[in-house]
C-alpha cells in the first residue's frame, strides 16, 4: 500500500483547503441588469421578454417554434398531453434518467415502458425496438450528460411504428447528432434551464418543435387553457376578453426568468468552449489511471458536456464507489451520482413490479458512476484540485 508520501498528488499538489461546490451557476452582470430592468418595468410575469427569449432560443437551435415554460418537466408533460397521449398508451424511455422523465408519463395517464441503455449511458435502440407493442405511442430518449442518442436508429423505429419522438434534452443544449442540432430532429425536444444546467433561467424549460399546431397547443395548455396570455390582454391595443379553449395547467415562464436566459443563451458558445477545456484537462490528468474509465470524447456529432461521468473499476480498489465519494468529500471535493436507475426506487418497484436485474447495463453503470464537477466557473486550479484528489483517492486505495 502507498505510504504517507502519497498524501500529496503525484504532481505534488496539496489537498484543497476549501470546499469545492458541485455545480453553481455562472451569472454575469448582464443577467443581473436585465432582471433589475424587469423589476423596474412593472412587468415581471409572462411578457415580451419571454417572447424575445423564445425567438432567440428557436434561432439558436434552428427550430421553427420554441415555447418557454417553468420547467423541463412541464415541457415533457405538456408534449405528451398535446399529443393526446394518456390512459391505455405506452411510452418507452430509459431507466437511466432523473425520475421526472418517467413521472410525466405516469401523470399523463400512460404507462412507462423502460428499455435498457448501452455503455455510453444512452438508450439502446435495439432495446427500444424490442419494447414496442400495439399500445406504444411515443419514445422519450434522454441525451445523457449532453451526449446525443442514436436518433437515426430511434427515428427509424418510430417511423416504422408511427410513434412520436419526444427528446429529453435536459442535458443537451448545443448538442448535435450527425450534423443536426438537437432541438430540430424529434417531434418535440425539451430542454432544461434549471440552475445547474449549461444555460439557466434559475428554473425553467423550453420545448422546440417544427410543428406549429403542437407549439400553439402547448402554449395554450401551459396557461390554464386560455387563448390569450396577460401580455396580449393588457398590452396597448389588447382586449380583456379571453376564452378557455382547453383544460389547461399553470406552467408559464416569467419575464424575470427570461431576463436571465436571454443573456445566458448569448454566452452558450463561450460556455461550451470552457467546458471543452475542462474536459480536456480531466482527460490529460486522469487518462492514465486504469481504475477509471473516462467518458468518450469521440461522438458522432457534438457533445454538450453538461456532466462528466467517470466509472470506477472497484474490483481494482480496496474501497467501493460510495466510499470513494466519501473520501473525495474529505478532500473538499463535491461530486455526485447520475443516476440511480429509476426502476430501483421503491415507488416504481411497488407500482410496476421492477426488480434488480431487469436492466443490467443501467445497473452496472450506476453502481460504478461518479460525476466530477464540470461548470464554467471552475478555474484551472480548481480542476487540478479535483484531479489531484481523484488520483490520491485511487492511488491510496489500490489493491
Amino acid at each position: 500500500m502507498p505510504g504517507a508520501a502519497d498524501d500529496a498528488a503525484p504532481s505534488g499538489r496539496p489537498r484543497r483547503g476549501s470546499f469545492l461546490p458541485f455545480s453553481p451557476p455562472d451569472i454575469g452582470q448582464a443577467e443581473i441588469d436585465e432582471v433589475v430592468d424587469s423589476l423596474r418595468s412593472g412587468w415581471i410575469t409572462t411578457g415580451h421578454k419571454v417572447r424575445r427569449f423564445e425567438q432567440q432560443f428557436a434561432d439558436q437551435v434552428g427550430a421553427p417554434q420554441a415555447v418557454a415554460l417553468n420547467s423541463a418537466t412541464a415541457g415533457l408533460f405538456l408534449a405528451l398531453k398535446a399529443l393526446d397521449i394518456g390512459p391505455g398508451d405506452e411510452v418507452i424511455t430509459t431507466p437511466y434518467t432523473f425520475a421526472a422523465t418517467v413521472n410525466v408519463i405516469i401523470h399523463a395517464g400512460a404507462t412507462p415502458v423502460l428499455a435498457d441503455v448501452r455503455g455510453d449511458f444512452n438508450i439502446d435502440p435495439a432495446a427500444v425496438a424490442a419494447a414496442v407493442t400495439t399500445r406504444t405511442r411515443a419514445v422519450i430518449p434522454v441525451h445523457f450528460a449532453g451526449r446525443p442518442c442514436d436518433l437515426d436508429a430511434i427515428g427509424g423505429i418510430a417511423q416504422r411504428h408511427g410513434l412520436a419522438v419526444i427528446e429529453d434534452a435536459a442535458h443537451a443544449i448545443g448538442a448535435e447528432c450527425r450534423g443536426r442540432r438537437i432541438g430540430t430532429i424529434g417531434t418535440a425536444t425539451v430542454f432544461s434551464l434549471h440552475a445547474v444546467k449549461n444555460v439557466t433561467t434559475a428554473e425553467g424549460g423550453m420545448v422546440t418543435t417544427g410543428d406549429r399546431s403542437l407549439a400553439d397547443r402547448i402554449r395554450v395548455m401551459a396557461l390554464h387553457g386560455m387563448d390569450k396570455d396577460a401580455w396580449k390582454r393588457f398590452a396597448p391595443g389588447g382586449s380583456w376578453r379571453y376564452d378557455i379553449v382547453e383544460l389547461g395547467y399553470k406552467h408559464n415562464m416569467m419575464d424575470l426568468q427570461a431576463a436571465i436566459g436571454i443573456h445566458q443563451l448569448a454566452r452558450l458558445e463561450h460556455f461550451h468552449r470552457r467546458r471543452l477545456e475542462i474536459v480536456r484537462r480531466y482527460r490529460t490528468g486522469l487518462g492514465d489511471l486504469p481504475e477509471l474509465t473516462l467518458p468518450d470524447s469521440a461522438v458522432d456529432g457534438r457533445h454538450a458536456w453538461h456532466l462528466y461521468p467517470v466509472l470506477a473499476d472497484c474490483g481494482r480498489l480496496a474501497v467501493g464507489r460510495d466510499r470513494m465519494i466519501e473520501l473525495l468529500a474529505e478532500e473538499n471535493i463535491s461530486v455526485n451520482v447520475h443516476y440511480v436507475p429509476v426502476h430501483r426506487f421503491s415507488y416504481y418497484r411497488e407500482r410496476f413490479g421492477f426488480r434488480d436485474g431487469d436492466f443490467p447495463v443501467a445497473e452496472g453503470l450506476s453502481d460504478r458512476e461518479i460525476t466530477l464537477p464540470l461548470y464554467t466557473r471552475l478555474t484551472d486550479g480548481d480542476v487540478d484540485d479535483v484531479i489531484a484528489a481523484v488520483r490520491r483517492t485511487i492511488i491510496n486505495n489500490r489493491t
